[in-house]
């Protein structure tokens, strides 16, 4: 796990000493990253190459980065893992001579001597630059499920790409303004979705993605589509068959992810996710697991019974490391820091981190996606029960909307606001009813926090509508797996995985997630509905590993960090929050009037104003302060 940094099309020769300073900065500012290695190629005048290393494959100085094929005088920056690395060299041996023993060096041959077809082959999580000095042309790329980042931008001084936001920020070339478009979707969903970015011409590469750029051309394309590639895996199994391959796939995906020179573990919360990836581990390996809960003192949500039991199930080297409300409090600060692009959520993440590179681990197995490969989110069960009720869009929608607004009175809180919504909306299918189910402020809100950006197109809707159109590769899938596509191209893929890397990163801490194996979410998103789903949600995963979880795990309840955020941000956190919120006052068009009244309503215990809504504002104007975002 590293950082990469670049600059491609420098303009003229005497630019060189200007670009390789700016890169000099661009890489510096993720040294966080990378805090084994450091290293700049610039000896090229057409493109310039940096890179931070965490060390985790093959740790010698003879696989720093960029890493330069000597015979060729190609050159790659790499940032992930392939898992798969040792089976690839095997397979390229015979017309490469490796001189390490690292994947970084595999991509480098894979690449040369397969082209883009070689990202076909990889499995695992990245993002790299290639540079051909035959071809005099560049390879940027992502891998499948998007966990790996890549950002860049068009200057004037060349084109720049990094790991991070900040970091094409720190080269001094971009223009410091916020995208309106931008705007309204992380006010709609806390987040903003690829290729966009909150700041105006710096863009995400989609997952899946590679762009090539030579000359004055650039081309970008899809390499991988999840809908595509479930449309060619056979769906017409018997269940004992289908949890076969479920089972095999899981099994191969955590093999492959134990891979590592360095001292590796896994979350445990006790989970059902995170119990069945410690369980597979134990099953891979004659050596102990090493396993670590963060829990808090508040006894109500205290996940450690179960994350013992896991424990002492499977023999771990159990670190629980425990923590008050007030420990979490303290390093909120930092959490806000750390953040590369604004995001309403990540301080969770941030802390687990810490504590977890701090007992000795540099690589972390985590239980990430198996709620959205196997159904296992509230989400799922409210879109199936929503699509039984389209029956309503019959109802006259005066009524419909009467009746949510009878609801909404009663209830008065952010909920019921939702389902009036949706009461109200013309449609009960899923391109209509997930993009509501997921959003932060309504439209009804942002006509008045935000008039420009009420009228943006709906990013979520406008996604989901096309990847499950009539004539699309999603329009086939089963109704759950389409809500699974529907969280992994969105929440998934712009919120929690950003947040991991972010978070995770900020400590040199590698998290790496089975549940998003392509082969195995390949295998749930080919699964009917009703051979996922007989009875309970995420019963297609619990079936399928039958002999590592205790029922008590099984069917316990689902919790998470249930911490003390209201009284936080009335109180201790107070000034941080009005901080942020006067900044974002002031951004071109946010009403500073509708922050102010929403505000006041927050303190005053608005039901309908929750915290999470509260802080996904103070998180954005806080980011765009920190970083002088006009």
């Amino acid at each position: 796990m590293c950082g990469i940094t670049g600059i491609y099309g420098i303009p003229e020769t005497d630019a060189c000493a200007a670009s390789a300073e700016a890169l000099a900065r661009m890489t510096k500012s993720i040294a966080h990253r990378g805090p084994d290695a450091s290293g700049l190629w610039t000896s090229d005048e057409e493109v310039m190459l940096g890179h931070r290393r965490l060390s985790i494959i093959d740790t010698q100085e003879h696989s720093n980065q960029p890493f330069i094929h000597a015979p060729t005088g190609d050159v790659i920056v790499f940032n992930g893992e392939v898992y798969n690395y040792r089976e690839l060299r095997e397979e390229l041996k015979g017309g490469f001579k490796f001189q390490t023993e690292s994947d970084t060096e595999v991509v480098l041959a894979a690449l040369q001597a397969w082209g883009t077809a070689a990202l076909h082959r990889f499995n695992g999580m990245f993002a790299f630059a290639f540079w051909s000095s035959e071809k005099r042309e560049i390879l940027l790329a992502r891998d499948r499920m998007g966990i790996k980042p890549l950002y860049f931008a068009e200057t004037p001084s060349g084109l720049i790409f990094s790991s991070e936001v900040r970091s094409l920020l720190a080269s001094g070339w971009i223009d410091k303004r916020h995208d309106p478009i931008a705007l309204a979707d992380y006010l709609r969903y806390q987040t903003v979705h690829a290729p966009r970015t909150i700041i105006q011409g710096v863009s995400m590469l989609p997952a899946g993605h590679w762009m090539r750029l030579q000359g004055e051309e650039t081309t970008v394309s899809s390499w991988w589509d999840l809908a595509a590639e479930a449309a060619n895996i056979e769906r017409e199994l018997p269940r004992p068959e289908r949890l076969k391959r479920i089972r095999s796939a899981m099994e191969n995906a955590v093999d492959l992810r134990m891979r590592s020179d360095v001292p590796l573990g896994a979350f445990l919360s006790g989970g059902i996710d995170s119990s069945a990836i410690v369980g597979l581990m134990k099953s891979a390996t004659d050596q102990q697991v090493s396993t670590f809960s963060v829990t808090f003192d508040e006894g109500e949500f205290d996940e450690s019974t179960w994350s013992r039991m896991v424990a002492k199930r499977f023999d771990t080297d159990h670190h629980e490391i425990r923590l008050e409300s007030k420990d979490f409090l303290h390093q909120v600060p930092d959490a806000l820091s750390a953040m590369d692009h604004p995001s309403g959520d990540g301080p969770n993440t941030y802390v687990v981190s810490a504590a977890t590179k701090k007992e000795g681990i540099t690589v972390a197995l985590s239980g990430l996606g198996g709620d959205e490969s196997f159904a296992g989110y509230p989400v799922f069960k409210r879109s199936q029960q929503l699509l039984e009720k389209r029956w309503l869009a019959s109802w006259p929608k005066g009524l419909r909307k009467a009746v949510g607004a009878v609801y909404s009175a009663g209830k008065k809180d952010a909920t019921s606001r939702k389902m009036a919504a949706l009461l109200g909306g013309d449609y009960f299918d899923l391109e209509h009813t997930y993009p509501l189910s997921r959003q932060i402020f309504l439209e009804s809100d942002l006509r008045k926090l935000a008039p420009q950006a009420a009228q943006m197109p709906n990013e979520v809707y406008q996604w989901l509508s096309q990847k499950i159109a009539p004539e699309s590769n999603g329009f086939a899938l089963p109704f759950l797996s389409k809500v699974s596509l529907a969280e992994m191209g969105t929440y998934m893929n712009h919120t929690l995985l950003r947040d991991t890397d972010q978070m995770s990163m900020a400590h040199a801490l590698e998290v790496r997630v089975p549940f998003l194996d392509h082969h195995l979410v390949l295998e749930a998103m080919a699964t009917p509905d009703n051979q996922k789903w007989p009875h309970t949600p995420k019963q297609l995963l619990t079936d399928a590993i039958p002999d590592l979880l205790p029922d008590e795990v099984i069917h316990r309840p689902k919790m998470g960090f249930v911490l003390p955020w209201e009284q936080w941000m009335k109180r201790d956190l107070k000034a941080t929050c009005e901080g942020g919120l006067a900044y974002l006052s002031g951004i071109d068009g946010v009403s500073k009037r509708e922050i102010a009244r929403i505000w006041g309503a927050f303190l005053k215990g608005d039901a309908r104003w929750t915290f999470s809504r509260l802080w996904t504002l103070v998180v954005l104007g806080h980011w765009m302060k920190e970083n002088a975002i006009q």
